[in-house]
């Protein structure tokens, strides 16, 4: 400091002091968010009512597009084909998904 300094008193700039900052404020910990609900999962059968004239093989045709396809349908629905050459009309089977 100098000798000067001391003779301009009066002229002395008021020393600004920095502004303090807000404080950030600490993150809230996230919250899960709930996941949709998921969709109730498809069945693995159609269903097929039995009609006058049909057999296991031209429901599989009509189903898969292969009459071969018949064994499907029946290990399908043991409990009521106890013979697949006998199918009776009204029978709800299952039709398992290709």
């Amino acid at each position: 400091m100098g000798l000067f300094d001391f003779l301009k008193k009066g002229e002395e700039k008021p020393v600004q002091k920095p502004v303090a900052q807000p404080v950030a404020k600490p993150a809230a910990p996230a919250q899960p968010v709930a996941a949709p609900p998921a969709a109730a999962p498809q069945p693995a059968f159609d269903t097929y009512t039995v009609k006058g004239g049909d057999s296991l093989s031209k429901i599989a045709k009509n189903f898969y597009g292969d009459a071969q396809q018949w064994h499907k349908i029946h290990q399908a629905n043991l409990d009521k084909i106890k013979n697949p050459d006998l199918i009776e009309v009204g029978w709800q089977l299952k039709i398992p998904k290709a």
